[in-house]
């Protein structure tokens, strides 16, 4: 049967930024999928309360703290995985994000950091994981948390975006240097409710601003995107590589966009 292709039987995955959130929501598809779920965040609590869902499918959750700012962090991660599990078929790099700044307001070590946290961070993660799962079981497959502020210009996004693009990029090459043993595929996430949201959800004007500025009229859900990243760490999703799969309500412009200050002249 075709729905028999969008499982995860007995397979091994890692979700970082798996402590809240859309990474939450990926860990428990996998699980609910058929996979087990080595979850990465840098709070121990969020984690546990993660595996707690994860095992409550009936499938083996382990917690992993974990800074993905730190290289050896991101080794420790993968070689405590492999150790539990015995093998490693899928890693979601979910953990990223940066708070909107406007460009005049960015410094140098804001915008270093953002690179870092969106783009060079998931890069080193998924050399480490593509090796462990060519090693322990000939291949598998990547997904990379996106964003549309990677795509589309948005105000006071310069940081976030920038990072994100990269992301995408890294996407795409990486693809086709790991082709054909690993896939890597990333989601283009729009504005879905999460803590980053909050500013919106939590403001009437805005959210109704964000829903009329967005086709399908709704702000998405973590369980969207776990819909998405389930399709492409698995089998449905067998001849698919090097692409970025847009989950975002249909959106085509931004559905709002943050204030800017005017430049001023200095004295």
């Amino acid at each position: 049967m075709i729905l028999d292709d969008f499982r995860l039987t007995d397979q091994v995955a890692i979700v970082t930024g798996a402590g809240a959130g859309i990474g939450r929501a990926v860990a428990v598809a996998f699980a609910e999928a058929g996979a087990d779920v080595a979850v990465a965040a840098r709070t121990q609590a969020d984690l546990d309360e993660t595996v707690r869902l994860v095992e409550a499918t009936g499938r083996r959750g382990l917690a992993v703290v974990t800074d993905v700012m730190q290289e050896e962090q991101l080794q420790r991660l993968v070689d405590t995985t492999v150790e539990h599990f015995g093998k490693l078929s899928v890693l979601v790099n979910n953990a990223g994000g940066t708070q909107p700044r406007p460009a005049m307001q960015t410094s140098a070590r804001y915008f270093t950091t953002a690179m870092q946290f969106n783009a060079l961070a998931p890069f080193l993660l998924s050399k480490l994981a593509a090796q462990a799962m060519v090693d322990t079981q000939g291949g598998g497959s990547i997904v990379n948390v996106s964003s549309r502020s990677g795509d589309m210009v948005m105000t006071s996004m310069l940081a976030y975006g920038a990072g994100k693009a990269a992301l995408n990029m890294v996407t795409q090459d990486l693809a086709a240097d790991l082709a054909p043993q690993v896939r890597v595929n990333a989601i283009g996430v729009g504005g879905v409710d999460t803590q980053a949201m909050e500013f919106v959800m939590s403001n009437d004007a805005l959210r109704a601003e964000y829903e009329a500025g967005t086709p399908m009229g709704r702000v998405g859900q973590p369980r969207d995107i776990a819909a998405a990243a389930l399709y492409l760490a698995s089998p449905a999703s067998s001849w698919v590589t090097g692409v970025i799969l847009r989950v975002d309500g249909g959106t085509t412009s931004p559905a709002f966009q943050i204030p800017v200050p005017p430049i001023t002249p200095q004295t």
